[in-house]
């Protein structure tokens, strides 16, 4: 095993992993901007009118608006494509890791607490370099057609509790896995695996219970009419619920949802009060029924799984390239330590998942054209949820017209007119 390795060293050497994850990162940016491109062109080709089988039910005035967010949105995707590309090339190949990694060790030593502390600290400052992205999106695009709700007080607590719950988080985790990761461990690998999946399950546990609250108000939906029937509706689907809450969304945004969040008897289902004031009461329970389809369906364990595989794959090779010196020298680090191995394996996870995103993409929509169908079944017909549909892609702006292959690419959800056709043929 250890020739096999020493050959792939050989072969492989630093020079080439370093040209070939440049590449790929360019690569990345390159298809990212391609498809933008297409979509920006598809979009304004047409902008002239409202697409046939929406006019008369989505007036001129919003079309026109809803192009031009879908066109602010597609420049401000391009600016962030590159900026963060730039950023990523600039931390991997600056040579600002190995020092700072190196000079880290040099005061606390290389223990499993500091080489997780070194860890945390890179994720941090990854976050900051992301914030004038996000500060842009919050308080000049969604500004600018009417979204936003939220105040610079808001955003800055959200940011400083998302990094407090963050390290609170990681630090342990990451410690743990260092530590299971020590070179010699044999299927340390394996087992830091599943520690971090155990840890994935709690936090989709607790969340509802310890971590949403710390970021909106959820109260009980008010009794009355809508209440009793969304309750009977859950009763129906033979869900077990003890509450329908109502979460102040509208603190943040216009913006519009619900979900189903949590397992077992921390479960709920969230309401945003945005969408209490949109919808009609048919319209909420066939959005509830779609949030119900998704539980009965099995959606939440099936994405846990499919997680769960890739996390699999990620620590099986983060465990050969433990033992490949060219790609620690690739990146100027001296072979050996867990720590860089860790930190390059996250960083490069992105540029890699990104050409396994079509394939989630297309599993995230067939489980919405499943609890589409469900919710169909469940409120006796697809009418009701049809019209909800149209009412959220109205107020929210949606893009009714995206580029096919972009929103193959990108969307996690079927296009409006993609769920209506699917609906009426369920139904006939």
């Amino acid at each position: 095993m250890a020739g096999h390795f020493g050959i792939f060293d050989h072969v492989a050497g630093a020079q080439v992993i370093a040209w070939t994850v440049a590449g790929l990162i360019l690569a990345r940016l390159g298809v990212a901007l391609w498809l933008a491109w297409l979509n920006r062109r598809h979009v304004q080709l047409h902008a002239a009118e409202v697409p046939e089988p929406y006019r008369g039910v989505i007036d001129g005035a919003t079309y026109a608006k809803a192009i031009r967010y879908a066109l602010a949105k597609n420049r401000f995707g391009q600016v962030a494509e590159v900026y963060s590309a730039l950023v990523l090339i600039s931390v991997l190949f600056s040579g600002v890791l190995p020092g700072a990694y190196s000079a880290f060790t040099a005061r606390l030593g290389t223990s499993a607490w500091a080489a997780s502390a070194f860890l945390v600290g890179v994720a941090a400052c990854l976050q900051l370099a992301e914030l004038p992205l996000d500060w842009y999106a919050v308080f000049r695009l969604e500004q600018r057609f009417g979204f936003n709700t939220s105040t610079l007080r808001i955003w800055v607590a959200d940011k400083l509790k998302e990094s407090l719950i963050t390290v609170a988080l990681l630090y342990p985790v990451a410690v743990v896995v260092v530590k299971l990761l020590e070179p010699g461990r044999g299927l340390g690998w394996f087992w830091a695996w599943v520690a971090l999946m155990c840890v994935q399950v709690l936090i989709v546990i607790v969340a509802p219970v310890l971590i949403l609250p710390l970021f909106n108000k959820f109260v009980p939906l008010s009794d009355g009419e809508l209440r009793q029937r969304l309750i009977a509706l859950a009763q129906r689907a033979g869900v077990r619920i003890r509450d329908i809450e109502v979460m102040d969304g509208s603190r943040r945004s216009r913006h519009s949802n619900a979900f189903f969040t949590g397992l077992g008897p921390f479960r709920k289902i969230v309401l945003f009060d945005t969408l209490v004031g949109q919808l009609s009461p048919p319209e909420l329970e066939a959005v509830l029924a779609h949030e119900i389809g998704h539980f009965k369906l099995k959606h939440v364990p099936i994405r846990i799984a499919v997680s769960a595989a890739g996390a699999l794959l990620g620590f099986w090779a983060v465990s050969i390239l433990l033992r490949s010196n060219a790609f620690y020298e690739a990146f100027g680090f001296e072979p050996g330590s867990v720590a860089p191995a860790l930190l390059l394996s996250g960083l490069l996870a992105g540029p890699i998942a990104f050409w396994l995103m079509p394939l989630a993409q297309w599993l995230a929509r067939r489980h919405e054209h499943a609890a589409d169908k469900f919710a169909a079944r469940l409120t006796g017909g697809p009418a009701a949820l049809i019209s909800a549909l149209r009412k959220l892609e109205e107020k929210n702006l949606g893009n009714l017209v995206p580029h096919p292959l972009f929103s193959r690419f990108y969307y996690s959800h079927p296009t409006l007119l993609e769920r209506e056709r699917a609906l009426r043929a369920s139904s006939r």
